[in-house]
């Protein structure tokens, strides 16, 4: 444990549970890919050839032009025709994942971020001001540039001085995801949160 000036202070105990656990890759893709999946807005929709806009006209005559026969150009076959099979907006891509199997996965992350380096445990992290070169003062004291900070609780002075910084993310336990647990090169977690996640975790 590291307070905030980024000096080093006496080791912490932890639960084997969240932080020794051995690392399950496919476990680990099936949650980030669930919570991906899960994050998807169908908004995306595709005309058939009834909703094309098009004329009734037969272009050509049925017999003598050599060319294919032609009833209308909304024809799937015809650049600008509706497709044949058009994505709807009300598609729905949620993956299901068990309760059981989300934590599992949260411990497995955390137990390699442990492993690997990557996780940080911190006295405290908060500002006196809604200004954002304060945290940048903190992060830079504790040798970090992009990091996802998880404290006990984030109040306004920490969200307003924290959310113009597109390199940092800082969430409370309960909304660290995933996604964003395995695509920040550092996790710094303070000793409240800890307890708070060895609590929801184990």
């Amino acid at each position: 444990m590291v307070n905030a000036e980024g000096q080093a202070l006496s080791p912490v105990s932890v639960s084997d549970k969240v932080f020794a656990r051995d690392f399950n890759e496919a476990l680990v893709h099936q949650l980030v890919v669930a919570y991906q999946a899960n994050a998807r807005l169908a908004t995306r929709a595709q005309l058939n050839r009834g909703a094309v806009r098009h004329s009734t006209k037969k272009p050509w005559r049925q017999k003598g032009t050599g060319r294919a026969r032609a009833g209308m150009t909304s024809s799937p076959l015809w650049r600008g025709g509706g497709r044949t099979f058009p994505n709807s907006p009300d598609e729905n891509y949620t993956q299901k994942v068990n309760r059981k199997m989300y934590r599992a996965g949260l411990a497995v992350i955390f137990s390699q971020l442990a492993r690997e380096g990557r996780l940080t445990v911190i006295e405290n992290f908060s500002v006196d001001a809604p200004k954002t070169k304060l945290v940048v003062e903190k992060l830079k004291k504790l040798g970090v540039d992009s990091a996802l900070v998880i404290t006990d609780k984030v109040d306004d002075n920490l969200w307003l001085a924290s959310r113009n910084l597109p390199n940092v993310l800082v969430v409370e336990p309960r909304h660290a995801d995933p996604v964003s647990l395995v695509g920040f090169p550092r996790v710094l977690v303070t000793q409240a949160a800890l307890s708070k996640l060895e609590e929801s975790l184990s």
